[in-house]
């Protein structure tokens, strides 16, 4: 599987540092797409599409066929546009089995008694080790819990999809205190991640631009191991478990969570128009801790 070789396109969203991608088998030209964004902003309750429709234009322009919609977990900074997309072209939506578990814990904080936490807002929940195909192409899916218990990388060819595990080398690692976060089980999914072989690229989830430098995606594993910040640092789990820790402590809540939450944990789905017509989102109060101000990482 490694010896096979995608095309990989980004997409970089600036104002939530995300990557998208469209993954394509050059053979027979079907690709999928990983972690779409649907554009909200928070001061107008404005919901937009120009993230979604600049992947489904790159496809077009390609003569791509679309097959997958796939998300790596819920994300806590920006609206998954899985749910556009799937409306728009009918592929099939998929996301790590674990996300059951994320769902049940939000459904509590969003205090929602009869939501359906079962993984149904998806076409498909991925086992850990389960594969599939883009094209040609086949894909291993790893459960790659700790900033999430949902997180899964998904391995394409020689390629791993590592979305809030490893950052690009100068950024380090992902945080890991989100409700279900635990620097424990990332230590273990990086290590499963870094036993790649070095040649593996590894495109990441987010790039937060540090000193201003331009957005940066992709890497491969051995630079992560050579010139990761975070593991250069750290040689066992003791060592990373307290950097982590104490990084974490001093970073705010990135400022969608609420928001984003309550429409990822429904497959990117919007809520129901009330009578009026209009949508609302819920936000509770005092639902997560508030650290002093710091990075979003």
């Amino acid at each position: 599987m490694s010896g096979m070789r995608p095309e990989v396109t980004a997409f970089y969203d600036a104002p939530t540092g995300s990557v998208q991608y469209v993954v394509t088998d050059p053979v027979t030209r079907r690709c999928a797409i990983i972690d779409p964004v649907l554009d909200f902003d928070e001061r107008s309750g404005t919901i937009s599409t120009g993230n979604a429709d600049a992947l489904l234009d790159h496809i077009a322009r390609e003569q791509l066929t679309l097959e997958w919609i796939l998300d790596t977990h819920p994300h806590a900074d920006h609206f998954s546009a899985a749910a556009h997309l799937k409306a728009r072209t009918g592929s099939t939506t998929a996301i790590g089995r674990h996300v059951i578990d994320v769902q049940g814990l939000w459904k509590d904080i969003y205090n929602w008694p009869y939501f359906v936490a079962d993984g149904s807002q998806w076409d498909r929940l991925f086992e850990d080790g389960d594969t599939f195909w883009i094209g040609m192409l086949p894909v291993k899916v790893l459960y790659s819990p700790g900033h999430t218990l949902a997180s899964v990388t998904y391995l394409v060819g020689d390629c791993a999809f590592v979305h809030d595990t490893l950052f690009m080398p100068d950024s380090g690692t992902a945080r890991c205190d989100f409700p279900g976060g635990s620097a424990v089980s990332l230590w273990g999914s990086i290590q499963k991640i870094l036993a790649l072989p070095d040649e593996t690229r590894i495109f990441v989830g987010h790039d937060y631009r540090p000193d201003g430098r331009e957005p940066l995606w992709e890497s491969t594993v051995g630079e992560q191991k050579a010139r990761n910040i975070h593991m250069a640092k750290c040689r066992t789990e003791e060592e990373f478990v307290a950097l982590r820790e104490a990084r974490d402590r001093t970073l705010p809540m990135p400022r969608l969570i609420l928001f984003a939450l309550q429409v990822n944990i429904c497959g990117g789905r919007l809520p129901v128009p009330e009578p009026n017509g209009k949508r609302y989102l819920k936000f509770p109060l005092d639902a997560l801790p508030s650290p002093p101000d710091g990075g979003t990482d």
